[in-house]
């Protein structure tokens, strides 16, 4: 049922594509082929009704841009009331020797209603009209357009400006920005189109001319000599026929000029011509309402045709009377779904004013002053989705989601700061530069630019601010510039990197547990709560994450912790067995082209690590009783050595025994947090080793 449902709308759509399509088709055969006059009459009478539709919603809509397909109405109408010519035309010269009924009823009525049986009347009542399209209407809807369009594009720059200043002053939103922008966008787009589609009714009145004249002496002629009809005869038949055809054509064309200058001043258009044109037309049903009632009126005037026109005033009469019920059903759901928001909304604003919502803090916090603010949040649209692609690569790097990143403008932190929280403690904050680029130099030769150097705030690395007027010279002095908003996210990722353990909550770990299949939901089952706690497994999780081991493979790291917690409940000798069991991921992730570079501890750090161990009778390590002065010393040659290899710019480990490694890494990461301790045995086999030297 829910496809079905979701397929209606396609199919509707389809079929009136194909409708529209084959419409215009049907419009181009006109032309070519001899068509009776029956479906004359009915053409006649759908150009008259379109052109009365064309005015109503002229004069109903409430916005120009409702009916920006006008340009396109225009031109469809003057091609149907152009080929309906030809076809008339075609008639008349080939059977006007029948009499005045050889065009059609539609002519005929008109040939004797308008012109009262008088060809010399309907020659002067058609100079009127044409002379009034022509040189009034018409002509003054084109240079209001010509005008209009000047003037418009004149003011495009202006109203640009308008829109970024209350963009930037934060009265508009992002997307109200967008949509002005292309609101006007459409409005200048609409007076180009208006100001050549004026020209449609202009080039239609002399081509009226034209044909009334090649009937009148043409049809005189071919009656004349093919037909042997009086002369008279002959002047008196084609004449009605010539003049009725030109009537019926130019009130139509007269009806629409007047609806090109009501609309002169109107917007451009979106989307395809069939849902602009079948989709206006019928959003007004009081338009279809008259024009459908002025129909039937044509219907029972004396000498026109009451089939075509009673036909006609009927499916616009049954068209208005349902579309104000699809309306009101419309109208009745969103006022449904606009109940329900609002009363979401109420509840929302109760829970942000109780006293609850502000016990609650946020797990990731961007706080940006208010000088930056303009800058980085405002246009919110690269930052959403910068912030989501990070949020994506670290599920796919780590192997769970981290929380929504949230974007503040804070009036405690200075204007051009930033401010990076953790469940609402401050782990990071940085001052930005406005209008400059950040280049990274490092330890290598610096830029020969203006700028002042400073320390890259994610990691450390020696840097330089530039003006962005020099963006160009550092390029090709081959550095790479880099904006505001990358530095912040760049910052905001390595803090996150650094924090993934405080942010695996329980609910976290739980949802992780269950999307797993049903034979490792059995085994977490096996083992908690009878030889770990969930608390305990959020802990061994929390270890691998503080080391930034990704726990993607979490069935793998189950079965590590199922085969070790009947003999080991600690969550630290739990991780260490995990780490050991995950050797061949953790080196995968650190190796780079297959070779993994490792820098040694040395022998004698090993002894004096080792000897720090105190052990119980079982040989579990009980406690770590070092000397601070080796401690001190210990920090002073691995810095000096590391800091020799990342000034090669080298990635690599640093490697040692595994009874010391957790040890080892707490001190080191107080001063490389980023930098991977393993043990010997988590380096796994078969991976290729580089030994860069050793601490010593």
């Amino acid at each position: 049922m829910t496809n079905a449902a979701a397929t209606a709308p396609t199919e509707r759509r389809s079929l009136r594509d194909v409708g529209f399509a084959a419409g215009i088709v049907g419009i181009l055969v006109i032309l070519f082929l001899p068509i009776p006059p029956l479906i004359i009459d009915l053409g006649l009478a759908l150009s008259i009704a379109l052109s009365v539709l064309i005015l109503m919603v002229a004069l109903w809509i409430q916005k120009p841009l409702e009916f920006s397909s006008f340009p396109t109405i225009l031109l469809i109408a003057t091609l149907l009331r152009l080929s309906l010519g030809i076809a008339s035309t075609r008639l008349i010269l080939a059977h006007g020797s029948e009499g005045v009924m050889a065009a059609g009823h539609v002519i005929y009525g008109f040939s004797q209603f308008v012109m009262g049986g008088d060809f010399v009347i309907g020659i002067v009542v058609f100079a009127i009209l044409v002379t009034v399209n022509f040189l009034v209407i018409t002509k003054g809807a084109t240079r209001i357009a010509e005008v209009g369009a000047r003037f418009t594009l004149d003011a495009i720059p202006g109203k640009q400006m308008a829109i970024d200043a209350d963009l930037n002053a934060g009265l508009i939103d992002d997307k109200e920005a967008q949509r002005r922008r292309g609101e006007l966008e459409e409005e200048s787009s609409f007076f180009g189109s208006m100001d050549g589609a004026s020209k449609f009714v202009r080039g239609e009145a002399v081509a009226s001319l034209i044909t009334i004249a090649v009937n009148i002496f043409g049809g005189i002629i071919i009656g004349a000599t093919r037909h042997g009809m009086p002369l008279s005869e002959a002047a008196d038949v084609y004449t009605r026929l010539s003049v009725g055809d030109g009537l019926v054509a130019q009130i139509p064309a007269l009806i629409v000029s007047l609806a090109a200058g009501l609309l002169v001043s109107k917007g451009g258009t979106r989307g395809t011509a069939e849902q602009a044109v079948l989709g206006q037309l019928g959003a007004y049903p009081r338009a279809l309402f008259v024009a459908s009632g002025l129909l039937f009126l044509l219907a029972f005037v004396p000498g026109l045709p009451l089939i075509p026109f009673a036909t006609l005033g009927g499916l616009m009469a049954f068209t208005g009377y349902i579309i104000p019920r699809q309306i009101a059903q419309k109208k009745a759901v969103e006022a449904e779904a606009a109940a329900k928001k609002q009363e979401e909304d109420r509840l929302q604003q109760q829970a942000r004013d109780s006293v609850k919502d502000s016990l609650k803090t946020d797990e990731i916090e961007l706080c940006i002053g208010k000088q930056l603010a303009g800058p980085i949040v405002r246009p919110q649209g690269e930052v959403v989705h910068r912030v989501s692609k990070m949020r994506r690569k670290f599920a796919q790097q780590y192997g769970f989601v981290i929380p929504e990143i949230k974007l503040t403008e804070a009036l405690n932190v200075p204007g051009k700061s930033y401010q990076i929280k953790i469940h609402g403690t401050v782990v990071a904050e940085q001052e930005m530069r406005i209008g400059e680029l950040l280049i990274i130099t490092g330890d290598g030769p610096q830029p020969n630019l203006p700028g002042d150097e400073v320390r890259e705030p994610a990691f450390g690395m020696k840097a330089m601010w530039i003006s962005d007027s020099f963006a160009g010279e550092a390029r090709r002095e081959g550095f790479t510039p880099v904006d505001n908003l990358s530095v912040i996210l760049t910052h905001v990722s390595e803090v996150v990197r650094n924090n993934l353990a405080q942010l695996l909550s329980y609910k976290d770990m739980r949802n992780l547990f269950e999307r797993l299949g049903p034979e490792y939901k059995r085994l977490i089952e096996d083992i908690c709560p009878s030889q770990i706690s969930f608390s305990s497994l959020q802990a061994v999780l929390k270890l691998l994450l503080a080391e930034r081991v990704s726990i993607r493979n979490l069935h793998l790291i189950l079965e590590a912790i199922a085969e070790i917690v009947p003999h080991v409940r600690r969550a630290e000798q739990v991780a260490e067995h995990v780490r050991m069991r995950m050797a061949q991921q953790i080196c995968g992730d650190l190796t780079e082209g297959g070779v993994l570079k490792v820098l040694r501890l040395g022998n004698r750090w090993d002894l004096v690590f080792h000897q720090s161990l105190k052990r119980d009778a079982k040989g579990d390590v009980i406690e770590f009783d070092i000397d601070p002065r080796q401690v001190e010393q210990f920090g002073t040659e691995a810095s000096a050595a590391i800091r020799q290899r990342m000034a090669e710019s080298q990635s690599f480990v640093l490697v040692t025994a595994p009874d010391a490694r957790p040890y080892v890494r707490m001190i080191i990461e107080r001063m490389f947090p980023s930098l991977p301790v393993l043990s010997h045995v988590e380096i796994a086999r078969g991976v290729e080793i580089k030994a860069l030297g050793t601490i010593s």
